[in-house]
């Protein structure tokens, strides 16, 4: 099993700190906050489980792996930032931030406003060997957190990258080369709607691969909240993978068991 996670509060909140404390302290890049993050959630995740495991009289192994993920410094998403971090600001607020920090800032799903930067798209995963070892010797793994540190080769060197990595698409990505049959999204709802928040909104149960890409083609999933999940459980599939189970924390268990979340089926199954 291998355990990926978000760190978009996280993340915006550590370069809140570096930018407050810049005239006590060096300021820290965007690709060093998510190196920091991923260590601080990848430690939470780890002591959690060990702690479970424990409980439960099991021997297994947990390690967590600070991952970089490669991406193309050419990439378009350069010029275009659209990946949210850190909190939710109120519309005069989030005007005050691009004003005196030169932020851009989108309305979050109807949640308030946020920072986005630069989100390119994942490449290949660099400590991919190591993972792969990881779990031939029966270790749970936690990797890419927060998408993964944004690395590119340069002069045959690898490089930071000021980006955040969206950890849907990098999780698909990681599942994708390791040949995992079962990609699992913990997100807020326990299933996917169409129409979603409108009268006529309709939970998915379960559905198949062309049936959610046309959902995706008409525009059901919004940029920033349900959209990249789904075209990254999209990527999965379509590189061969069986499913994909989108739910909440709460109901994960229910869901692998088909009682409830929404399940994607490859054209394997």
């Amino acid at each position: 099993m291998v355990v990926t996670h978000g760190n978009g509060p996280q993340v915006g909140a550590q370069l809140l700190r570096s930018e407050a404390g810049s005239h006590q302290t060096y300021t820290m890049p965007l690709d060093v906050c998510v190196a920091m993050t991923q260590g601080e959630i990848g430690y939470i995740l780890q002591t959690s489980l060990q702690s479970i495991l424990k409980s439960k009289n099991l021997q297994t192994s947990v390690a967590g792996l600070v991952t970089q993920v490669v991406v193309d410094k050419n990439d378009p998403a350069f010029l275009k930032p659209t990946k949210p971090i850190g909190p939710f600001y109120s519309r005069e607020v989030a005007q005050q931030k691009k004003e005196e920090l030169g932020w851009n800032i989108v309305e979050d799903a109807a949640r308030g406003y946020r920072r986005v930067v630069p989100s390119p798209k994942p490449l290949d995963i660099v400590e991919l060997d190591i993972i792969k070892e990881c779990l031939e010797r029966g270790i749970i793994v936690i990797a890419a957190g927060g998408g993964g540190i944004p690395v590119c080769f340069e002069n045959g060197s690898i490089i930071g990258i000021e980006a955040v990595i969206d950890k849907d698409r990098a999780s698909a990505l990681l599942a994708s080369r390791l040949g995992i049959e079962r990609f699992i999204i913990s997100t807020e709802v326990e299933q996917v709607y169409i129409n979603f928040k409108k009268p006529n909104q309709k939970p998915l149960n379960s559905i198949s691969l062309d049936e959610m890409k046309k959902y995706l083609e008409e525009g059901h999933f919004l940029e920033g909240s349900m959209k990249p999940k789904i075209e990254a459980a999209i990527n999965f599939l379509e590189e061969g993978g069986m499913e994909v189970i989108i739910t909440d924390p709460e109901h994960i268990v229910e869901a692998f068991d088909g009682k409830t979340g929404t399940r994607i089926k490859g054209r394997r199954l």
